[in-house]
């Protein structure tokens, strides 16, 4: 079978961070496992953070995590690509730059070798272009292809950033547009336009490099970024980890126009109904639309990055980001948790 012929998507049941296991399962699996105390040890898994750190010297933390998933394009160079740009996403998000990556590769015995090849090519290239190097990993063989990597980078230990350091007062600043997850799912229907996808392709390809680049420069509070979980479900995470609650400014979010439209049809994929049945008892939505909720919480494979930024810096960290993101947006703000709901939207 020649490569032009390959489909990947056709060989998965889920696309891209939508086969994420659904945060309220995750957090059922994880529960009763006992923690082993380290003091070196600033972010474990009890967190629900984007990553491990582990703090070597008064000056270097390491930053470890992992990140994989079936097809999200059918061409393998381009899957390849997103895959790392997920991946390395996490690093990012701790305020850390990642070094050294590890691919970790599933693939059908018939899967042409070429094909293969361009897959872990796309995951080369974009890890390179993150000044990281990939030194090794592991594959095997499976009837659904699957493509990630565990990363590992380094961060100063008081420059880390949670996604549970926000204060009352805090700007909510956004990176990307919302709509990825709707966008993928019309497309394995052929509902999709080819510019609206280029447009994704390019979004999930985008490196959060810029951002994070940008961001250490100024005080952000805490930092996470939005993938499988929606921007409703990691923002909850944000929310409760910081012991706070978000307000968030509908209107100010950008919603990819197509993604929109194809939500108000009720285009959804089946990880925004995991999202939503995860974080609705904790969203108050107001007056916001129906479609609009279901794009906060469509699930976003290689999305922008959350952060809650001192009030005294956001001005000038927004205005930065317009030249180093691919769409800056100022979202919301932090609020003093009162009690109830942990989201307020307002439209």
């Amino acid at each position: 079978m020649a490569e032009n012929e390959v489909r990947l998507t056709k060989l998965a049941k889920c696309a891209g961070c939508g086969a994420k296991v659904g945060a309220g399962v995750l957090a059922q699996l994880l529960e009763g496992i006992r923690v082993h105390q380290d003091p070196n040890l600033l972010v474990g898994f009890d967190k629900s953070d984007d990553a491990s750190v582990y703090k070597l010297s008064e000056e270097l933390a390491l930053v470890q995590t992992v990140d994989f998933f079936p097809p999200i394009a059918d061409d393998p160079y381009l899957f390849g690509q997103i895959a790392a740009a997920n991946a390395l996403s996490d690093v990012y998000a701790m305020g850390g730059e990642p070094k050294l990556c590890l691919n970790i590769m599933a693939v059908p015995k018939d899967m042409p070798q070429e094909a293969v090849h361009n897959l872990l090519r796309g995951g080369y290239d974009k890890v390179y272009e993150a000044g990281a190097l990939i030194t090794g990993g592991h594959s095997i063989l499976d009837e659904e292809p699957k493509y990630g990597l565990a990363v590992t980078g380094f961060v100063h230990p008081a420059k880390m950033l949670t996604n549970s350091g926000a204060k009352p007062g805090d700007v909510l600043l956004f990176t990307k547009p919302i709509g990825i997850g709707v966008l993928t799912t019309a497309a394995k229907a052929g509902m999709a336009s080819a510019e609206s996808m280029a447009l994704a392709q390019r979004m999930m390809t985008t490196l959060n490099k810029g951002a994070r680049d940008v961001m250490v420069k100024y005080r952000v509070h805490a930092c996470t970024d939005v993938t499988g979980f929606g921007l409703l479900g990691h923002g909850l995470e944000m929310a409760q980890g910081s012991g706070a609650e978000l307000e968030i400014q509908v209107k100010a979010v950008d919603f990819i126009p197509e993604a929109a439209e194809l939500a108000k049809m009720g285009i959804l994929p089946e990880g925004m109904y995991r999202n939503r049945a995860f974080a609705q008892a904790s969203v108050d939505a107001g007056e916001a639309e129906l479609w609009q909720q279901d794009l906060l919480y469509d699930p976003q494979t290689s999305g922008g990055l959350l952060m809650a930024a001192d009030p005294a810096d956001a001005d000038a960290l927004y205005e930065e980001l317009k030249t180093a993101a691919p769409s800056a947006q100022r979202i919301g703000v932090v609020r003093e948790y009162r009690g109830g709901a942990r989201i307020f939207l307002q439209a």
